[in-house]
């Protein structure tokens, strides 16, 4: 999961290739947000709270 989830990262924080919308970033922000949960494996819940970093620092750049 975690790879997947890497490679959609890096299609969304590389301005030239847009993989996903802004409205997709955001739900998948509440998708890792649901992973982080003392539930999860401990690299589960801190592989989604860094690309949640990730995504949420790309979306506050101007447009």
């Amino acid at each position: 999961m975690n790879d997947m989830l890497d490679v959609l990262l890096d299609g969304i924080t590389e301005p030239r290739l847009k993989l996903i919308s802004e409205d997709e970033a955001k739900a998948l922000m509440v998708f890792l947000g649901l992973l982080d949960d003392d539930r999860q494996p401990e690299d589960v819940r801190q592989a989604a709270g860094e690309m949640r970093f990730r995504i949420g620092s790309r979306l506050a750049l101007p447009t």
